[in-house]
């Protein structure tokens, strides 16, 4: 039988899940035995060994040849994962949660299929107030820009020689600095002050 290719994570039975972890198992013909998910590819890999030694496999079939006994895997193995109560009462909580949002998903298309007039006039709701909510930071600019330019009409008529109305301690002479941004349309809710 020709030896078992290695994996893309480097060792022998051992394969990379889709969120980063590792999973080890032991195939032998229709039998498949899990090892469970590991935080490395190495862990997985004295997981495997491990368990290996146990059930008597070839030292020619482990990831680490050099481990020359059954103690010694052990000894490098990854701790067993334990599933303690409020492990399994987080899952449980876990699970609740995905079943209240299922249904309310079931819910809610059943709604709307049973009243289209109130899915219409949600849409146009949230359309008026999208617009609503445009006008608003568009008269926000506007008097920003008022405030800057008479800040800076100011400080110009300052510089000239001439004298200010504002006084020297004004927190009008702030407005010099605020910003006066023509992107309105579509800015995805940034706040107002970016550039």
């Amino acid at each position: 039988m020709p030896p078992c290719r290695r994996s893309a994570s480097g060792y022998r039975s051992v394969r990379q899940r889709p969120n980063g972890g590792f999973y080890a198992e032991i195939r032998s013909g229709d039998l498949r035995l899990s090892l469970g998910t590991y935080d490395t590819a190495h862990e997985a890999a004295r997981a495997f060994d491990a368990a290996s030694w146990r059930l008597g496999r070839p030292r020619l079939q482990m990831n680490f040849p050099d481990v020359r006994t059954l103690q010694q895997a052990l000894d490098l193995a990854p701790s067993p994962h334990l599933n303690s109560a409020q492990d399994r009462a987080e899952h449980t909580a876990l699970q609740r949660r995905l079943l209240v949002a299922q249904e309310d998903e079931r819910v809610m298309a059943e709604w709307r299929r049973r009243h289209p007039e109130d899915v219409a006039y949600e849409q146009e709701y949230w359309e008026w107030r999208r617009e609503e909510d445009t006008r608003r930071r568009r008269e926000e600019r506007l008097d920003r820009r008022r405030r800057k330019a008479l800040a800076c009409a100011q400080a110009d008529l300052v510089n000239a020689g001439g004298r200010s109305f504002f006084t020297e301690e004004d927190e009008r002479w702030f407005d010099i600095w605020l910003s006066t941004s023509d992107d309105t349309d579509g800015d995805g809710g940034a706040d107002d002050w970016s550039d």
